[in-house]
């Protein structure tokens, strides 16, 4: 129980620190691009409160016309969201549910807790902002996402790779090394591509985002 509570704290941080980050943008910078694709920094914090939002039937009734599709419901969901939910709500929606029970579908509070890490770094890594997730919770977040399991779920090949963090006594894998900051190789993980100088290592083309404009 006391690991339990230990990651609903670490959870109620991760959100708490978020939506003061999210206070502090500039209005243009929730139209900016984010990690997922084709979401902006506005879709992905919809996306991030929808379990706060949302009663079951909603979901159901959202599974249902989605055809039974969870993920084209989630991206209808945020997409329809944004377009009436203002930026200052959806990040008083965030900071008053800091301590919510959530938990993803057949998942534990550790999936909560990288669910909220991963989505905030989709907003802070592309808006070039120098926010660190603290080491305790990036432990717990890698330890899930680094498994047969996690790579087969994101689709993330690592074949003849090996992850190496350069801020944290933590690597993954065997092979060329890509090296990078834990949180980056937390969202490399999840199948994210990074912006260009975020990784090193002759396989890091393979994990970065082509350069634009």
């Amino acid at each position: 129980m006391s690991e339990i509570r230990e990651i609903r704290g670490w959870i109620a941080e991760e959100r708490r620190e978020l939506a003061a980050v999210l206070a502090g943008l500039p209005a243009d910078a929730w139209d900016a691009p984010s990690l997922c694709a084709g979401w902006r920094v506005r879709e992905v914090v919809a996306h991030m409160t929808m379990a706060f939002r949302y009663s079951v039937p909603k979901v159901i009734f959202g599974l249902v016309r989605a055809r039974g599709s969870f993920d084209r419901m989630l991206d209808r969901a945020a997409r329809r969201d944004t377009a009436v939910l203002p930026a200052e709500e959806l990040t008083a929606v965030l900071k008053d549910n800091a301590e919510h029970p959530w938990k993803p579908p057949r998942g534990g509070y550790g999936a909560a807790l990288t669910h909220d890490v991963v989505h905030g770094l989709d907003v802070t890594v592309p808006l070039g902002l120098d926010r660190k997730v603290p080491e305790a919770r990036l432990r717990l977040v890698l330890s899930g996402l680094a498994t047969e399991k996690g790579l087969k779920w994101f689709g993330v090949d690592l074949d003849g790779v090996q992850l190496r963090a350069d801020d944290i006594d933590w690597s993954y894998g065997s092979g060329e090394p890509v090296t990078g900051a834990a949180q980056d190789l937390a969202v490399l993980l999840c199948g994210r591509r990074l912006p260009a100088g975020h990784l090193t290592g002759a396989p890091a083309a393979r994990f970065t985002r082509e350069a634009t404009g």
